[in-house]
């Protein structure tokens, strides 16, 4: 799931929801009146452009208030949806193909719309915005470089006539190494360093290039330790870290940065770190072999990590190469090490995806007529909570999804890497978007191929040998999307194999706020990288460095 993602300002205050229901199309009239907003290719622009147009409408009122409340005039000038406050905002879409400068075209706003057609939306004052997603990958990461956006426009609906945005601005690209204002002191003061010991990544895969038949690139950094001398023969262990749901290369600098910090001064020991991206056009590939994917953890562990290891001075044993990822990042590591236990040393999986179908985010996968929208009894199944409060359902979710687009999205990014492949070259479906009702089959796919505790259960006896005792887990309590039930099960097959594993469950501590340790938010990544060391040198002398 999602590491992180910025809830835009605008967005914080009561939205949609609070004056109409999140389907309320069941109770609609039969024939609304249809929304339609033009929208025109401003005339900065030169050429035709193609891309998903993206509208969003969100009420004026909260918008201004949540805008103050932020430290703003309340002044809105983004209006934006999240996948954690998803009827907050309403969306609506449109393919374009070849839009021309100055041309005009509509979008109505009852097609293709979440959470209902605009014609539902209560009278009254809104913001809207209308954004040309041309990657096609706003269910990923959201706007980004080369997307089009309009200003924000106050209109009230419902209107006699059909309001018009111009997509005027094209965004620019972001200088990675210009660390957020999340950066701490200490990360602003090592970032040139940090600069200078990093090392990018990119590896044309002979395998992922076989499968789809075009140069395929493996991309990342190598983080090199402060005290790295490349003509001396000490060798480092190394710790092989991805992402969650929505990084890329680019948003792994500030973990870089912050890992070379904690180096600097003595608050981790020194390793290489290999900061790994995982995304892809059809979301993460978790580094699993997927007939929709390709070969990624073929690729990383016969190809990459070798030429790697030849390059720099690693220790190149499993007992000097560990795993570490949050969120799908938590996953795709737990998957590597139970995939590949004799390549490396150990995996400290925090807040991994699913690791046992049973649990889905709370959903058994493998229950006659399993649907992921709504139990037995009716009620729907929640997907994202704030401790106690649920914040949106899995329903929500996956619906809001399919409007921003068929590719990045998280529910999709888990069928191309679990599912098998239909007849039409896409990954067959999980479940029915409309519906929510389970395919049995792809279900039954996705536990013989990818349920790591059924994995587990069916090869323990040719696994313990070099996997025992390297299944290191940490997850929240409250984990933001039910996170830990998974994990719970997944110890009582360890458990239940008689297996060495270390699975812990933080208290009252949710997908976001897990690695903080009093007032260090990365304390827990700090202790995580002693216990790797510890692996790698059991002799070593060397000490954490006391805090002044």
């Amino acid at each position: 799931m999602r590491s992180s993602r910025p809830v835009v300002a605008a967005l914080l205050g009561c939205g949609l929801l609070c004056s109409t229901a999140a389907f309320a199309r069941d109770t609609a009239p039969a024939v609304p009146a249809h929304r339609y907003f033009h929208v025109q290719l401003g005339g900065a622009q030169t050429q035709p452009v193609s891309g998903r147009l993206l509208l969003f409408a969100t009420e004026a009122t909260a918008a201004e208030a949540a805008a103050k409340e932020h430290g703003g005039d309340g002044k809105v000038d983004e209006v934006d949806t999240s996948p954690f406050f998803p009827t907050r905002t309403a969306v609506a879409a449109r393919e374009l193909e070849r839009l021309a400068p100055g041309q005009m075209v509509d979008i109505d706003a009852d097609g293709t719309a979440f959470p209902q057609g605009w014609s539902q939306l209560p009278p009254g004052d809104y913001y809207v915005q209308a954004v040309l997603d041309v990657h096609h990958d706003y269910n990923y990461g959201g706007r980004g470089a080369g997307d089009l956006v309009s200003p924000v426009v106050k209109v009230h609906l419902p209107t006699a006539s059909i309001p018009s945005l111009s997509l005027d601005q094209a965004l620019p690209a972001r200088d990675p190494w210009q660390l957020g204002r999340r950066a701490t002191p200490d990360m602003q003061a090592a970032l040139a360093a940090a600069r200078a010991h990093a090392h990018d990544i990119d590896f044309t895969s002979p395998a992922l290039t076989a499968f789809w038949g075009r140069p395929v690139h493996m991309r990342g950094r190598v983080l090199l330790p402060p005290d790295y001398d490349a003509k001396a023969k000490t060798t480092y262990p190394t710790v092989y870290y991805t992402h969650g749901f929505g990084g890329n290369d680019d948003r792994l600098v500030g973990p870089l940065v912050g890992v070379y910090a904690a180096m600097a001064k003595g608050e981790m020991p020194p390793m290489i770190w290999v900061f790994l991206d995982q995304s892809s056009p059809t979301g993460t590939h978790e580094f699993a072999d997927s007939v929709n994917n390709g070969p990624w953890g073929s690729a990383l562990t016969a190809e990459l990590i070798p030429q790697l290891e030849k390059t720099w001075r690693m220790d190149a044993k499993a007992s000097g190469r560990f795993l570490q990822g949050h969120s799908s990042g938590g996953w795709a590591t737990l998957w590597l090490q139970t995939r590949y236990p004799e390549i490396f040393g150990g995996t400290w999986s925090t807040s991994p995806d699913p690791s046992d179908f049973h649990d889905f985010t709370g959903v058994d996968l493998y229950a006659p007529h399993a649907n992921v929208y709504r139990k037995a009894d009716g009620t729907p199944y929640p997907l994202v909570r704030d401790h106690g409060k649920v914040i949106a359902t899995f329903q929500q979710f996956a619906q809001l999804e399919r409007v921003l687009g068929a590719y990045g999205g998280q529910m999709g990014s888990f069928d191309w890497v679990f599912s098998p492949r239909d007849e039409d070259g896409r990954p067959q479906p999980m479940f029915d978007r409309d519906t929510g009702d389970v395919d049995p089959a792809v279900a039954a796919y996705w536990r013989d191929h990818y349920d790591i505790a059924h994995r587990l259960q069916q090869h323990w006896p040719e696994l313990k040998g070099a996997l025992d005792g390297k299944i290191h887990l940490y997850v929240g309590t409250a984990d933001t999307f039910y996170l830990d039930g998974a994990a719970h099960r997944l110890k009582a097959v360890l458990d239940g194999l008689h297996a060495k594993s270390d699975i812990r469950f933080l208290p009252d501590r949710t997908h976001f706020d897990l690695y903080g340790i009093g007032d260090d938010r990365q304390g827990l990544l700090k202790e995580i990288a002693w216990q790797m060391y510890a692996v790698a040198r059991p002799h070593s002398t060397l000490k954490p460095q006391a805090k002044p």
